[in-house]
């Protein structure tokens, strides 16, 4: 509702902002052609509506649909045909509107045009003018929401990392993590080195290789895995979590973007009991990016009343990064929650 607003509220600004300048362009022509004919001709406003027409069809339409989609071809084709067939009738609106319409009960073509009630606007001249203001508006407006989308993008991106350093980094996972390879150490238990080498390769990805724009698949997935025997060491039971990757990982992919949800099924995926219950899919085909991720939920909705805030937090980066291209499906029901991510990647 509140992204709803935000839309209409820069709608209605532009609208008022195009009104407001239309206005000041018709006011202005209008009192020249007052003072130099004593009255405002009809042929004023045909043109002026021909010309305004002609803007918009441009900017609302042939430039998002053509130019702005690299169909450059076919939109010199279609602006061509359309600026020809305007001038046609333009020329032929004032040949008729100019001069005596009857002569002898027939249109009399070559009957001299007269210089005292007529506006020289040049149509053809204006015309392309009106033409080549609307495409230059568009690019530029266009220009302007790329470049503010991709400084959204970026501070998204830096929010969103230092927000996961803070939740990954604070004293209660590197608590529980440190407390389990002890606990492994007090058993000379061969996986302590294991352990501890894992812990040291799960900081240094956070702290340098996420800091670039893109990683490959296969180092995101090795730091999953990573991430997951960690967690694995402090459950209890750990026969409930289940992981399959399979398929192609030589893409790339914003680093650290699929770790919050497999992090929030370990938050929330055991219950009362001790038992987890956690199932992890990670697939690619035909360059698309699978997630699948399932755990219990009876923590849920009684712990954690940030846990929404986070989840928002996830859609908005994939809103930013993704547009148009990922579809997020979330299924929160009492006893579970699961979340179904499709993304399109590149090689």
């Amino acid at each position: 509702m509140k992204k709803l607003n935000i839309l209409l509220k820069k709608t209605n600004t532009t609208i008022i902002v195009h009104a407001v300048i239309w206005l000041f362009f018709l006011a202005i022509t209008a009192i020249q052609s007052y003072t130099r004919f004593s009255k405002i001709p009809n042929e004023f406003y045909f043109l002026n509506f021909i010309f305004i027409a002609v803007f918009y069809v441009n900017y609302l339409v042939l430039i998002p649909k053509f130019l702005l989609n690299k169909k450059i071809i076919i939109y010199i084709l279609i602006s061509l045909t359309i600026i020809t067939s305007i001038l046609f009738v333009v020329e032929s609106f004032l040949k008729i509107a100019i001069k005596p319409p009857l002569l002898n009960n027939n249109f009399n073509p070559n009957f001299p045009r007269p210089t005292g009630n007529h506006i020289n606007l040049r149509p053809p001249i204006l015309l392309l003018l009106f033409f080549a203001l609307s495409t230059c508006i568009k690019l530029v407006a266009e220009w302007y929401k790329s470049e503010k989308e991709r400084s959204l993008v970026a501070n998204e991106k830096v929010n969103s990392e230092l927000s996961f350093l803070k939740a990954q980094l604070n004293p209660h996972f590197l608590f529980n993590t440190l407390n389990s390879i002890y606990s492994l150490a007090n058993k000379k238990s061969d996986d302590t080195t294991v352990a501890i080498v894992t812990l040291s390769e799960l900081m240094r990805y956070m702290i340098y290789e996420a800091n670039e724009e893109f990683i490959s698949l296969e180092k995101e997935t090795e730091y999953i895995k990573n991430y997951i025997s960690l967690q694995l060491l402090r459950l209890k039971d750990s026969s409930g979590v289940k992981i399959n990757i399979h398929g192609d990982l030589n893409y790339k992919i914003e680093p650290l973007l699929l770790i919050s949800f497999i992090e929030n099924a370990f938050k929330y995926g055991t219950d009362y009991k001790g038992k987890t219950d956690i199932t992890i899919k990670i697939s690619t085909n035909n360059n698309e990016l699978y997630l699948e991720v399932y755990n219990l939920s009876s923590l849920q909705n009684t712990i954690d009343k940030n846990s929404g805030i986070g989840l928002e937090n996830i859609q908005n980066r994939l809103n930013l990064l993704y547009p148009n291209t990922h579809t997020l499906e979330i299924t929160n029901l009492k006893k579970s929650f699961e979340i179904r991510l499709r993304i399109k990647l590149k090689k």
